[in-house]
């Protein structure tokens, strides 16, 4: 995966949302190592329940969306994802805040799996199935992050394998034409995954809040709160505006349930 900035081998932020999306998969895979050397049979039956597979998503394992992209069964392959990671999360995390960064990821896997289980689907009806495999790892969420940073940032210069410097938008389109040219091959699953965490992400990018969902979220609660109390104060008003005219009173409030004062200086009518 690429690089970004001045130093070519400074090493970005560890905080925030990149620390736990990081600390979360780098868990998940200690924990499949362990169980490999405690329990015969384990890595096997780990993937089988908790990776991705769309006929098994399509009769009731609806978990698997969301455990897949932390099954981690390859060294390697856990190393370059989790360094992609650390850099791809640490670079978005500045410009847009660790809820956005998490969101974004989340958006990214979830499309990847649904994706795989659209386009097994959609291949079984039409007679030419494709063959199923299972999908692990968070490639997913990595690519989406990609496709934001080329959409958003696409003139930042990246220096890919440490060496190449690339900018970001053509990193981006790079990625997505070899993933395109995978459709032709005998990874037809994989590849129209992968491309479909890239569009969860941009789609993302495109219609989610700028702050992410889970503020935009609790800004309408309590936008809605704040209405109810401004109804019951509009309504408290009324009520004490009908009390004081049989009083004898004459007292008016607006139509957000403030007092209206006529004369400040004026203290007869409460006399």
């Amino acid at each position: 995966m690429a690089r970004m900035g001045a130093t070519p081998f400074a090493f970005p932020e560890f905080t925030g949302a990149t620390r736990k999306l990081v600390l979360v998969n780098l868990i998940a895979f200690f924990a499949f190592v362990l169980a490999s050397f405690a329990f015969h049979g384990a890595p096997a039956l780990v993937t089988e329940v908790l990776a991705f597979v769309p006929s098994s998503f399509l009769h009731g394992a609806l978990w698997q969306p969301l455990t897949y992209s932390l099954i981690h069964p390859s060294l390697l392959g856990t190393l370059f994802e989790l360094l992609s990671l650390w850099f791809l999360a640490s670079f978005l995390e500045t410009g847009r805040g660790a809820t956005w960064v998490l969101n974004l990821y989340a958006v990214s896997v979830v499309g990847t799996a649904l994706a795989a289980a659209v386009l097994y689907f959609v291949a079984l009806q039409l007679g030419h199935p494709v063959p199923e495999m299972p999908l692990y790892g968070c490639m997913g969420g990595i690519f989406g992050m990609l496709v934001a940073i080329g959409v958003l940032f696409g003139d930042i210069q990246f220096l890919m394998f440490f060496v190449i410097g690339i900018k970001a938008k053509y990193l981006a389109a790079i990625y997505a034409l070899i993933a395109f040219a995978m459709l032709f091959g005998d990874s037809k699953l994989y590849a129209f995954a992968q491309l479909g965490g890239a569009l969860a992400g941009l789609l993302f990018i495109r219609l989610a809040p700028r702050r992410g969902f889970s503020f935009a979220l609790s800004e309408r609660f309590y936008g809605l709160r704040n209405s109810y109390y401004r109804w019951k104060r509009r309504r408290a008003a009324r009520k004490f505006e009908v009390y004081m005219r049989k009083q004898g009173r004459t007292v008016k409030f607006d139509g957000r349930g403030r007092q209206i004062d006529d004369d400040p200086n004026d203290k007869s009518r409460w006399n």
